[in-house]
């Protein structure tokens, strides 16, 4: 697996060469997604590249993100690799100046950049055998723009590692108001005496697409209650059932936060009903 793809070029990965003085490799000054595939389908495409142009946007990137372009991107890029199960990583930088200036600068082309590399089958809606998730929780110390998916993720990889070192596999984040703002990686949503709620969009958390999808089958699909409104942590601590969601994960039950169980700290029914629905319907976005 090492086909790539580099300003309009497919390569093996080894011949792939980016400029040190690229802006995505100085600054962080870049845009990324990565969108699941599985079987040659890819689960949310067109949103995924929606929220590409979304952040494109927000940084002041003047490109177009030309859909049927990059879906021939990412359907040769599933074909020339192998497995089954692929995650496609695209990232769009600025490009490679002549020199090292926080302001940007004009005229210059910007870096387009994708990879596939292998990621596990979808998750299925069984309780017994759904990875059960322990995490973290700490203080939200990542910057103010946190809706942009942004490759200056050193925030979210220092937040994550916290977790990691301590033997879990994630860290949800509070606000200075203890409010739920996300995780390092991950949206997440809260159950409590069956209504299903997660916090509200806004600069403090990404957009994530997982999110969206779920959201959607949830009020098409379900007769929940379904709620988007703070989230304090007091409510975390003591809810039903916690998950993470993000297009690696889809849903994921979490069972224990910082130690102490998430409800009886089993999987819960709410999420098995969650589950069934994106695995039913993750192919029509």
């Amino acid at each position: 697996m090492n086909q790539v793809y580099l300003n309009g070029e497919f390569m093996p990965m080894s011949e792939a060469k980016i400029s040190p003085m690229d802006r995505g490799f100085l600054f962080g000054d870049g845009i990324y997604e990565v969108i699941p595939s599985y079987s040659g389908r890819s689960v949310g495409l067109g949103l995924h590249l929606s929220r590409m142009q979304e952040g494109l946007d927000a940084i002041e990137l003047s490109m177009r993100v030309d859909h049927p372009e990059w879906s021939a991107i990412i359907e040769q890029l599933a074909n020339s690799n192998d497995g089954d199960n692929l995650g496609i990583y695209i990232q769009i930088s600025r490009g490679a100046d002549s020199k090292r200036n926080h302001a940007m600068p004009v005229g210059i082309e910007a870096t387009r950049f994708a990879f596939a590399f292998d990621i596990p089958p979808p998750p299925q809606p069984d309780k017994a055998s759904a990875k059960r998730y322990e995490v973290s929780a700490t203080r939200d110390l990542r910057w103010q723009r946190c809706n942009i998916k942004s490759t200056s993720l050193l925030g979210n990889v220092l937040h994550y590692q916290h977790g990691y070192a301590r033997g879990h596999h994630e860290t949800i984040l509070f606000n200075a108001a203890n409010e739920l703002t996300e995780a390092a990686a991950c949206n997440v949503f809260v159950v409590t005496d069956g209504v299903i709620a997660t916090p509200l969009l806004d600069h403090q958390k990404l957009p994530g697409i997982t999110r969206l999808m779920l959201l959607d089958m949830l009020k098409k699909h379900s007769s929940r209650k379904v709620e988007e409104r703070v989230i304090h942590r007091d409510e975390v601590e003591n809810a039903d059932e916690v998950w993470l969601t993000s297009s690696s994960k889809e849903v994921a039950p979490v069972v224990s936060i910082e130690g102490q169980s998430v409800g009886t700290g089993e999987v819960g029914d709410v999420w098995l009903e969650a589950e069934t629905l994106f695995s039913q319907h993750r192919y029509e976005y």
